[in-house]
C-alpha cells in the first residue's frame, strides 16, 4: 500500500475531549470516549452527542456481539463498565479479578464466542501487565498473567487462533496462541519497534496489521510477509496527533477511523482496503440477510 499524505486525511468529527478510542457500529455510528469519562456517539451526519459519563478516564471500547452494549475500559475508575446503548444505563462489569485489583484497564475486544478480552497495562514503567477474560456468562479470570511491558491494544488474528497484544514499552507487538479449550498458549514477540510507542492495532481482511503509535504521530502497517511500512506520518501533529486506537468502518468497510488523544477530533483515512470485520459486524450482517 502506498504512503498516505496528511492532506488526504479528513477530520471526520470535532469537539471531543481528547478521544483515546474509536469503534464503528454497523449502523454507521461511531463511539468514542474522553479523558473526563464521557462516552460519545457520532451519528452518520457527524453530529457528536454525549450519551454517558463515568467520571473517569475512558480508554478502550468494544461493541458486543449483538451490538446492544459497549464494554468500556476506565483507567480513572480502574474498572470495566457495561453501557446499554438503548437505555444508556451504566453498570459495573468488574474491578477485581481473582483478588487482583485492576490497575490500568486499557483495551478490550470480543471473540466469536462472545468472550471479552481486556488488557491491563499494570503499573506505569513497570512490567506488570496482564490479560483478563470474561466469558459470556460473566465469569472473569486472569487469562494470561504476563507480565507485559504496558499491555495496550488488542486484536484477534483473522483465523481467531491468536490474540495480538501491543506492549507499548517493549516497544512492539506480541501474540498469544488461543488453545482449543480457550486457554492461553504460547507467547511470542511478533515485532519490535524501537523509538516508537505503539498503542492501537487492527487487521485488514488480507491479514495486514495496522499499528497506530502515540509517538511518533504515525500509523504503520505490518504485512504478513513481515514487512513493516510507515503508512502515514504527521510531523505537524495537527491531523494525526498522538493516535491511540483505530477502527475500520464505512459503507464498504474500507475506511480507517483514528482517535487522536492529543487533540479533539476523530480522523478518517480512505484506505480502499477492506478491514477485518469484528464479531459485531459479522453478526449484524447475518441478521439482515
Amino acid at each position: 500500500m502506498k504512503e498516505i499524505k496528511v492532506q488526504e486525511i479528513e477530520i471526520y468529527a470535532e469537539g471531543l475531549d481528547h478521544p483515546e478510542c474509536v469503534i464503528y457500529h454497523p449502523n454507521g455510528n461511531l463511539y468514542a470516549g474522553s479523558e473526563a469519562g464521557l462516552i460519545y456517539e457520532i451519528n452518520t451526519n457527524r453530529e457528536v452527542s454525549e450519551i454517558a459519563n463515568t467520571g473517569g478516564f475512558i480508554l478502550g471500547l468494544a461493541l458486543s456481539a449483538d451490538c446492544s452494549w459497549l464494554a468500556i475500559c476506565d483507567s480513572g475508575k480502574k474498572c470495566v463498565w457495561k453501557l446499554d446503548l438503548v437505555s444508556k444505563e451504566l453498570t459495573l462489569l468488574f474491578n477485581t479479578v481473582e483478588n487482583r485489583a485492576l490497575q490500568i484497564p486499557n483495551f478490550c475486544c470480543f471473540d466469536q464466542n462472545e468472550n471479552l478480552y481486556v488488557s491491563d497495562s499494570g503499573d506505569f514503567r513497570k512490567t506488570t501487565g496482564c490479560i483478563y477474560k470474561m466469558d459470556r456468562s460473566g465469569k472473569v479470570s486472569i487469562w494470561h498473567v504476563g507480565p507485559f511491558n504496558f499491555a495496550n491494544g488488542l486484536a484477534l488474528s483473522p483465523d481467531n487462533d491468536f490474540l495480538y497484544v501491543v506492549s507499548s514499552f517493549l516497544p512492539g507487538i506480541e501474540r498469544i496462541a488461543i488453545m482449543e479449550d480457550g486457554s492461553a498458549g504460547a507467547r511470542e514477540v511478533v515485532l519490535e519497534m524501537p523509538q516508537t510507542v505503539p498503542d492501537g492495532i487492527a487487521f485488514d481482511a488480507n491479514g495486514t496489521l495496522y499499528i497506530s503509535c502515540y509517538a511518533p504521530n504515525s500509523i504503520y502497517n505490518y504485512e504478513p510477509t513481515g514487512k513493516l511500512k510507515e503508512l502515514v506520518h504527521d510531523w505537524e501533529a495537527h491531523t494525526i496527533t498522538n493516535p491511540t486506537n483505530i477502527a475500520f468502518g464505512g459503507t464498504n468497510f474500507d475506511q480507517l477511523f483514528v482517535a487522536n488523544l492529543g487533540r479533539w477530533h476523530i480522523s478518517k483515512i480512505d484506505l480502499g482496503t477492506v478491514g477485518l470485520k469484528l464479531v459485531c459486524h459479522i453478526n449484524h450482517k447475518t441478521e439482515n440477510e
